[in-house]
């Protein structure tokens, strides 16, 4: 799979994608991630990015031409197996489901990531095959975002994970429950145990009590997931 990301700040991905499950996937070349600097696709000597909102208002927008001219150089053409995502604190909630859903039904995922005020509607509107937020928060940029969205989607892919059902047992799979609580050794420490059901090696008892500590558990941080 191909990830790119288009942005003021190229820089900033060196760290991110040098560590962990996705730099291990990009050497392995299950995937590859390329950066491109929108700063590229300007023509005044400052190279020039932004400009005052229509109507007025605080802070500055990104203009339409650099990240139409970009998209449109990068994908002359475009296919249904690409997708063209404007990370934006306006958009769609970015979520599990998403992530597979571009992991599984597309071979390219493009990302936009938004600075300052945010981004000329135009782009929303005629270029971006989809707008996703990746929370109900304000970050200052959207690389942060670019990041989370392609570690979340690049370890759904097959081979990118050691074990690929670690992919499925965990918190907001299909099942919709979080996680259920984990142990590891010592079974006593500080005096406090690991349930005797997870020592018994009674396989159903086990996957009995999983499946309740995850209802417990997501009935107490996420009560909303049960809803």
């Amino acid at each position: 799979m191909t990830f790119r990301i288009l942005t003021i700040f190229p820089d900033f991905f060196a760290g991110p994608f040098q560590h962990g499950v996705v730099a291990n996937a990009a050497e392995s070349g299950l995937i590859q991630i390329h950066i491109h600097d929108l700063r590229n696709w300007t023509h005044d000597r400052h190279r020039t990015v932004d400009d005052r909102p229509f109507g007025g208002g605080e802070g500055m927008l990104l203009k339409p031409a650099p990240i139409f001219e970009a998209v449109e150089s990068i994908w002359p053409e475009r296919s249904p197996r690409q997708r063209l995502v404007l990370l934006s604190a306006q958009g769609k909630r970015f979520d599990q489901k998403s992530a597979r859903r571009l992991a599984t039904q597309f071979d390219e995922v493009f990302l936009i990531c938004g600075r300052y005020e945010g981004v000329d509607e135009r782009v929303a509107e005629h270029l971006a095959d989809e707008e996703l937020s990746i929370g109900d928060f304000v970050l200052s940029g959207g690389e942060l975002a670019a990041a989370l969205v392609i570690d979340c989607v690049a370890r759904l892919l097959p081979g990118v994970l050691g074990n690929q059902d670690s992919a499925i047992q965990e918190s907001f799979s299909d099942a919709g429950l979080l996680d259920c609580p984990q142990y590891t050794r010592p079974a006593d420490f500080r005096g406090w145990k690991a349930p005797d059901v997870l020592l018994s090696g009674n396989h159903e008892e086990i996957r009995r009590w999983r499946l309740q500590s995850a209802r417990a558990k997501t009935a107490r941080n996420r009560p909303d997931l049960l809803q």
